[in-house]
């Protein structure tokens, strides 16, 4: 199925000690372009969140935020640095020698000294962390998929109708080409006959005139190029898969056919049709950008 790069999932997981909620977005990019905001404490699980996103997700400018709340109150613990608190008391006793002060230091007075109470935050399980993680991540970037998906599909149909419509230009162009020979040979004919006031026309050079105009206005080639590239795309699309940048290739190639026939053209419908074509193939194009 075709994916369009515009997308939004969302989820929020809720345990009796945390809460952690997950929301993906996206617009269209060239390539995969990763944009991760969350908690210092989750940067750990960073290159783990990338590879798990990139299972999902192949281009896009995306952008992931995780916020996480912690029900605990269990998350901070009480050390004593005792070496700390014994340094002190050296530093203390030789201070009371060397400038004969009473000895007045007490528990409380120590207790207040840096470092030697500290709290500490309580060490994570990771292991459980990156479970409940990657499983919000999982289903922020299921739902995300979906979108991408339903936007996908009507970008699809959009396309499938801007090509058969094309396709249409296309074969009024044929049904109207070989009219413009006999046209041309046509007036060609009546010129020279005038100018030779009724004397015999030469009808192997007026052949030989309408032959050199026609290879010259011939489009087949252009036409059967781009009926080709219309299938292919279209192929492309019924398919499915990551298929933005071969269907923008296609396109450019479209384009190339569409302005060779109106560079040949000599004739005001098959010019009108041609630029007809080229406004087709620009929309196209614009639609391709924001497919996967």
């Amino acid at each position: 199925m075709i994916k369009s790069m515009t997308g939004f999932g969302r989820c929020e997981k809720v345990t009796e000690q945390y809460k952690i909620s997950v929301e993906i977005k996206s617009v269209n990019h060239r390539y995969l372009d990763l944009n991760i905001k969350m908690p210092k404490k989750f940067n750990y699980f960073e290159a783990a969140i990338r590879t798990l996103l990139k299972n999902y997700i192949q281009r896009g400018k995306v952008d992931v935020f995780i916020n996480y709340e912690d029900y605990t109150a269990q998350t901070m613990s009480l050390k004593y640095n005792a070496a700390l608190a014994s340094e002190y008391m050296d530093y203390f006793r030789k201070m009371r020698e060397q400038f004969g002060l009473p000895d007045d230091i007490t528990v409380s007075m120590l207790a207040r000294m840096p470092e030697v109470l500290v709290m500490e935050e309580v060490p994570e399980d990771e292991e459980s962390m990156w479970k409940l993680l990657s499983g919000a991540i999982e289903e922020a970037a299921g739902s995300f998929v979906e979108t991408r998906l339903r936007e996908g599909e009507h970008l699809k149909n959009d396309l499938i109708s801007k090509l058969d419509e094309m396709m249409e230009l296309v074969t009024q162009i044929e049904q109207r080409s070989p009219s413009i020979v006999e046209e041309y040979r046509a007036k060609l004919e009546a010129k020279v006959r005038d100018m030779l006031e009724g004397a015999a026309v030469d009808e192997a050079r007026i052949v030989t005139e309408t032959t050199i105009f026609a290879d010259k206005i011939c489009v087949d080639e252009e036409t059967v190029r781009l009926r080709s590239h219309f299938e292919t795309a279209r192929r492309e699309l019924e398919t499915g898969g990551s298929v933005g940048r071969k269907l923008d290739f296609i396109a450019q190639e479209m384009n190339r056919e569409a302005n060779t026939i109106l560079s040949k053209s000599n004739d005001l419908e098959v010019s009108g049709k041609a630029i007809a074509l080229k406004t087709g193939i620009e929309k196209v194009r614009e639609q391709i950008q924001n497919i996967e």
